[in-house]
């Protein structure tokens, strides 16, 4: 009887590793295929900056991490200072109180100490700045125009095709799309490839604001600004215009997937062929018409 009770024992805890081993080769299996490719969007009860899809976005997340740790550090010191101060100069411990109005030391280091701080955060600051501003030796470019309520983007090394992107509407979304965030046509570039982004306004200031690739810049009509972005990993990267730019603001979702340069060139032939015109010219970009309003605004300047 317990020759059998061994036995059985042995073969559940064999079972049982035999399970482990499957979950744990499922994981080692999975994580690959979840590397493959990622979505940059924001997640319920999230904290923290979105995942990096590229360079700049890292270099966004790092600067994020050192502010955050010299706050960390100032509250830690100020509450340490402001309870040794309770306890050290209580009306139990000093009856009398002091009369020193200056000390020389204290004043150099609360003005010198702040100083020095500031240079620390700085330095990365204008650093990241300057890497933000523009691309170096970009693989391509991309016009984007922000217009009341949707997104017109021109591929200006592929043809100069353009093409309109709407946000799907909630009766026609599909398994895996996000609501007011996927949009009808997205934005695609190729995996690793520095991407020059042109942006101006039709009508009102927009932004062109992708969170997970760190891009972030307004369209501003009569005006052209220029940033770059840059995913090191494929996936799809949405963001949203964060400018107040009238009632339909929240219908302007970006949507940006990253693909192997392979599938990108099969995409831009597609694109190419869909965004034609009839007559076969480069497409253009269509101009909406003028209000009334805008007419009387214009007069009125002159």
């Amino acid at each position: 009887m317990k020759v059998l009770k061994a036995k059985c024992r042995a073969l559940g805890m064999g079972r049982f590793f035999a399970g482990l081993a499957a979950v744990a080769m499922g994981l080692v299996l999975t994580v690959p295929a979840l590397a493959e490719s990622m979505v940059g969007a924001p997640a319920p009860w999230g904290m923290g900056l979105q995942p990096s899809g590229g360079v700049i976005k890292e270099r966004i997340a790092s600067l994020n991490s050192l502010v955050f740790f010299i706050i960390v550090a100032i509250t830690i010191f100020v509450l340490v200072l402001l309870a040794y101060c309770v306890w050290r100069f209580s009306a139990d411990r000093n009856p009398v109180p002091s009369t020193t109005s200056h000390h020389t030391g204290l004043e150099i280091a609360w003005t010198v100490i702040p100083v020095l701080i500031l240079v620390i955060i700085a330095i990365p600051s204008f650093r990241l700045l300057y890497f933000q501003d523009r691309a170096v030796d970009a693989d391509m470019t991309i016009s984007v125009q922000g217009r009341q309520w949707y997104w017109n983007y021109t591929y200006v090394d592929h043809g100069n095709f353009a093409f309109d992107s709407y946000p799907v509407q909630e009766a026609d979304l599909k398994p895996g799309q996000i609501f007011k965030l996927d949009v009808d046509n997205q934005l695609v570039i190729p995996v690793g490839a520095n991407v020059r982004v042109l942006t101006t306004g039709h009508d009102v200031i927009h932004s062109f604001f992708v969170p997970a690739l760190g891009v972030q810049k307004y369209t501003i009509p009569g005006r052209t600004l220029e940033t770059w972005m840059r995913a090191d990993r494929p996936g799809v990267f949405y963001g949203q215009c964060n400018q107040i730019c009238g009632t339909n603001h929240w219908f302007m979702p970006i949507a940006v997937r990253a693909v192997p340069r392979a599938e990108f060139d099969a995409w831009v032939a597609d694109a190419q062929k869909r965004f034609a015109q009839a007559d076969g010219s480069a497409p253009v970009i269509a101009a909406a018409p003028v209000s009334q309003d805008s007419l009387q605004i214009a007069e009125a300047r002159r």
